[in-house]
This record gives structure tokens, sequence and C-alpha cells, in this order.
């Protein structure tokens, strides 16, 4: 698969095809002594680098094969000035095959590397639990598209004596110092989980935590390594969830066909900026009702810019599209739309983690299901 065939947009893969008809209409209608060669080595040259192995033959072969006709035609076949630009057509086919192969391998091994990339990132990142209590719960992380370096995205939930705790984050940067921060991150955030008596203590701790793995960094590093991150709490009779935003975009509440935007009174400062003795906000409660979808998301999706530059919006987006069932089509409509939005590479990673607290009847039905 030649991997700029996927990026491009549709009405390119024709220009290959416009460019030989182009060219034969030139050598059709031009005197004797003028050849739209250019034109037709062009779609040679463009086919090998849009166009799949397949195509790219196809292309060659009709740019010959035209070749061979028009040098019949205007009775120069078999003479030199014939034999020397059919020797031409058949070289610039074999230069088009040729850039075509090399995209291609570039292309897998740009797969290979995103592959163990993604697989890195799945050990250090385990998917949440399916359902906790009433909740049902997915989440998928996506890599940039124009990269296959292993990001900083991270999720988590965990059921405690407080109620379900959750935390979405993105750390600065990407590689294995983004990796080791999440290590951190997410260690402190199930230790503290259980312990913290409420979110503004469970972002203390978790702040110790990593200001504790960057002290031996330099200075740089630690003055640049914050974590924007929200943390969240759905109490235990699932009917609210409190939020705690650290610098990161607002969660979204999806409750039948509209979207909420879920926005602090106050965010607090990233985590890892302690050092600047600015007070943590508090954080705040909203309601949770039965059979909605409380979606959280990192700026791979807020910070997504569509072909006009605009970034996508989900309250504008996701409006009208619901009401979701389960958390899962929640995560797929989202990510198709974000793709749709971007209509081409995507150059940051993007986690999404959504939770869906099921009403009385889904969980009457899930249970006569299971029996």
């Amino acid at each position: 698969m030649n991997p700029l065939a996927t990026r491009a947009p549709r009405y390119v893969s024709f220009l290959p095809a416009a460019l030989i008809v182009i060219g034969a209409v030139f050598n059709l209608l031009s005197p004797r002594y003028y050849w739209g060669d250019y034109l037709l080595g062009a779609a040679v040259v463009m086919a090998g680098t849009l166009l799949s192995l397949r195509h790219t033959i196809a292309v060659a072969a009709a740019t010959i094969l035209i070749q061979l006709a028009l040098l019949i035609k205007d009775g120069y076949f078999g003479h030199l000035v014939g034999t020397l630009s059919l020797a031409s057509a058949v070289f610039t086919a074999l230069v088009g095959l040729g850039v075509n192969r090399v995209i291609a391998g570039h292309g897998r091994r740009l797969e290979a590397v995103r592959s163990v990339a993604e697989a890195a990132q799945h050990a250090v990142l385990p998917a949440p639990p399916a359902r906790v209590g009433p909740l049902a719960i997915a989440a998928v992380y996506k890599t940039a598209q124009i990269e296959a370096l292993i990001g900083g995205d991270a999720y988590a939930v965990q059921d405690t004596p407080y109620g379900t705790r959750l935390l979405i984050a993105d750390v600065r940067g990407k590689g294995l110092g983004a990796v080791g921060t999440v290590a951190v991150l997410l260690g402190a955030f199930r230790e503290a989980a259980d312990q913290a008596a409420d979110l503004v203590a469970l972002a203390e701790r978790m702040e110790h935590a990593l200001v504790k793995e960057t002290s031996s960094r330099e200075e740089s590093i630690r003055m640049e390594g914050f974590v924007t991150a929200v943390l969240g709490e759905i109490t235990p009779g699932a009917d609210g969830v409190r939020l705690l935003n650290c610098g990161h975009p607002s969660p979204y509440l999806l409750e039948g066909a509209t979207v909420s935007c879920l926005d602090p009174d106050e965010p607090s400062l990233p985590l890892g900026m302690s050092g600047l003795g600015v007070p943590r906000a508090g954080a705040r409660h909203w309601p949770f009702p039965a059979g909605a979808t409380l979606l959280l998301v990192t700026d791979g999706v807020t910070e997504a810019r569509g072909r006009d530059g605009a970034f996508y919006d989900p309250v504008s987006r996701l409006a009208g599209l619901g009401p979701f069932r389960k958390p899962e089509e929640a995560v797929e409509v989202l990510v198709r739309d974000v793709e749709r939005w971007t209509g081409g590479p995507r150059d940051d990673d993007m986690a999404i983690l959504a939770i869906t607290r099921r009403g009385p009847a889904s969980e009457a039905q899930r249970r006569t299901t299971a029996v």
C-alpha cells in the first residue's frame, strides 16, 4: 500500500489519467515535430508517487502504448528518433515504478515502527475495566499518523471507597521520557486513589510523585515537564461526578442528542508546576443522569485541525448524533468524526475515555442477556 495514497484527497488519484489524456490530445492536435512526452512522463511519476503498484503499472503501460501508437501514426516507428522516443517512455515508466517501490517500502517501515510504538503504548497503558457497578467504560488511544513515537497520553479508572475515580492526562513530549513520566503518573494515581480523601489531595499526591521523579533531571526538563490532567470522581450512587481540571481540555457530557462542555469554575495549574506557589483550585460537582456518557479527551481531539485550519469542536460536531447506548459507540463516532474533520494525517496522539451510566432498564437487560 502506498502511504501517500491514503493521505491525499481522492481527486488527486485521477491526476495521472488526466495528464495522459491531455498529453495524448496535445500530440494528436500539434504539428508532427511536437511531442507531449513531458505530460506523459509526469503522469507515470505522479502515479508512482500516489497510486498502488497495480495502478502504476497500468499507467506506465498506457503511456508506452500511447507513445507507440503516436509513433506509428506519424511514421516515426522504426526510425532513430522514434526508437529514442520509445526508449525514453520505457525509461520514464521504470522510474515511476521505482519511485512507487521506494515510497511503499518507506510506508511499510513506518507502519512497522508505528505498530511497535502502539504495542509499547498498550503495555504501559492497559485498558481500563469494561464495567464498574452501573458504569460501562470504553477507551481508545490513537497514535499520530505522521509520527511513530510513543506518546504521553494516559487514562485510568479505579473503583475506590470514595467512588469510581478516573484520570485522563497528557504528558508534555514524546518518546521514552514521556513513557517514564506516564508510568510514574499512573503508579501514583493507582496508589493514591484509594487513600486520598478528595481530588485535591489526590492531585497533590500525584504532584509530589512527579516532582520527585523529575528532581534528578536537567533544570530545563524540570521546568517544562508538566502534565495536564483531569481527575474525576463518580459518586458511589453514580448520580454525580466531581471533576478537578489541571490545565487540560474540559470533559463533555453526552445526554441524549445534546452535548455539554464541563468547564471548571477555576482551572488548576498542570501537575508538576507546584514550584510556582499557586494554590490548587477545588473540584466542581456535576449531575450524572442515567443514560448519559461522560467523555474525556486529550488535546489531540480538540486541537485537530480541519482543512480550513479550524480546531475540532466536540460540542458542535457531536450534537444531534446521540443518544449513545454504549460508551464504545461514543468513542467510535468521535474517532471517525475527527478523522473526517482532518481529512488527512494528524500531528498529535489522541486518547479518549468514555463512561456511560447505565439506567435500571439497561442493567436489567444486561442481567437477562447474561442469564
